[in-house]
This record gives structure tokens, sequence and C-alpha cells, in this order.
């Protein structure tokens, strides 16, 4: 299955059509989940298209698309929330508190209902994945996780349903964000493993956004780097106008 919230672009298509390859049969679920979304106006703000969606579908070969409710997903009574902790509380679980409890409530229900084989998730949502991996891991779901490489449109920009609500001149500014990505990535294959170098050098690039952050982190725990010759990932988010975006590059 490949799990989604609608808007679906190019990005999507691509886990479409890497879980055809893993599997028989695909399904994709679309549903807007409330419980993810913090700021009530960002949940209002989020980009619909069902029948636009249902046709990306159709023409990318998915077998079955569930849309439920809200009312379907958390009827009267609805009283349970899934949480993991760790992996979860830095970066997006900092900035957006409950954000992850909701992501984890609505996998876990999810892979409850349609039972899949195996999910496909973005790599550009990397603490999510991590979340993800974890809860499967923790619970013992029967569920393999994949991972998709992140898509980029022509510019460099993560694909992401957020971007429909990015003005020409914002969008411009957030050119930033890829640029910064890709000249740590330069600077890792340059010989740089200092975590306070890399950080210095993601930083530049990102002057004049709002920056939530711009890390560079142990991949697995998402905590400090004790070892310049570990491995690592460099995690950013920003506000470029109203909107909020975030991205990643691994570092090994």
């Amino acid at each position: 299955m490949v799990p989604t919230m609608g808007a679906l672009h190019d990005g999507h298509v691509s886990l479409m059509d890497r879980a055809r390859a893993l599997g028989d049969h695909v399904v994709v679920s679309i549903f807007v989940n409330p419980l993810q979304f913090g700021d009530a106006s960002d949940l209002a703000k989020y980009p619909s298209d069902l029948d636009g969606d249902l046709d990306i579908c159709r023409r990318a070969g998915v077998d079955l698309v569930w849309a439920p409710s809200i009312d379907h997903m958390y009827p009267d009574g609805f009283a349970t929330r899934v949480s993991v902790t760790g992996v979860s509380e830095p970066f997006e679980g900092r900035h957006r508190p409950g954000h992850f409890d909701g992501v984890a409530t609505v996998v876990t229900k999810l892979f409850a209902v349609i039972r899949p084989d195996g999910a496909v998730f973005g790599a550009k949502d990397f603490q999510q994945v991590a979340v993800i991996k974890r809860l499967s891991a923790d619970l013992g779901l029967p569920v393999g996780i994949d991972v998709a490489p992140t898509v980029r449109d022509h510019d460099g920009l993560a694909l992401s349903s957020r971007n429909a609500r990015l003005d020409p001149a914002s969008r411009s500014r957030a050119l930033a964000i890829p640029r910064s990505l890709t000249a740590v990535e330069k600077a890792w294959r340059s010989g740089v493993r200092h975590t306070d170098e890399l950080e210095t050098i993601l930083a530049a690039e990102l002057l004049g956004l709002d920056v939530d952050y711009a890390s560079v982190v142990d991949p697995q725990t998402l905590s400090t780097r004790r070892d310049d010759h570990a491995p690592a990932v460099a995690l950013v988010a920003a506000t470029v106008g109203s909107v909020r975006l975030i991205d990643n590059t691994v570092l090994d």
C-alpha cells in the first residue's frame, strides 16, 4: 500500500510505481488525517482534489483506492492514541507537538484495516519514516516498510503537496533549501566530517528564511553524532511565506 493525504503529484506516482514493482496488487489510501495537524488553519488550507487524485491513481495502475471519511476513521467514542517516543521527539516533534502521535495512530489503523504485506513511504519525510519503522518494529507489525528516494522538480525543490501554495517569489526563495543540502553534500564528499562545520555550511545557504532547524545528526537515532566517522543525515525545516517545507539528505 501507499498511504497518502491526497493532493497527489509525481512524487506519489513514484511510490505507486515502486509498490507495483514490489507486490501483486497496489492499494492507495487517501485520507487527510486531522490528528497530525496541530493548527486547525493548516488543516483547512491543505489542498484536496479527490477526482484528480483518482485519475492519477487510475493512470498509475493502482488496483484499489480507499478514501474514508473522518467519521469513518474516527467515529464517536474513538479514544485511542499510538505514541512512539525517542525518534519522534526532536525536530518535527518539538515544533509540531502531537504530530507524530497522529501519524502513528493513523498508520496503525491503516495497516490494521488494509493488512498490506508492505507499505511504501517517501524519503523526504525522513523523521516520519523513522517513527513508522520504530512503530512497526516495536509492535511486531507484519508490514514491510520500504523507503523510496525523494523526487525533485526541475529546479531541485522536493515535490510536496504544499508547493502548490508557493507563489513565484516564495518558490524562488525556497530553492535555498535544496541548495543548502547540495552544499553540505559537496562538503561531505570533500572530506568534511565534523558536525559543527557541516551545520555551518548548511545554515549559510538558508539566510533570510524562517528556519526551524538545520541540523546534522545520527540517521538512526536523530540524536547528536558522537563520532565524526559516523554516518549522518542533514535535516532542514523552514517557512517560506506562509508555507512550511522540510527536506533532507543522507550523508553516507
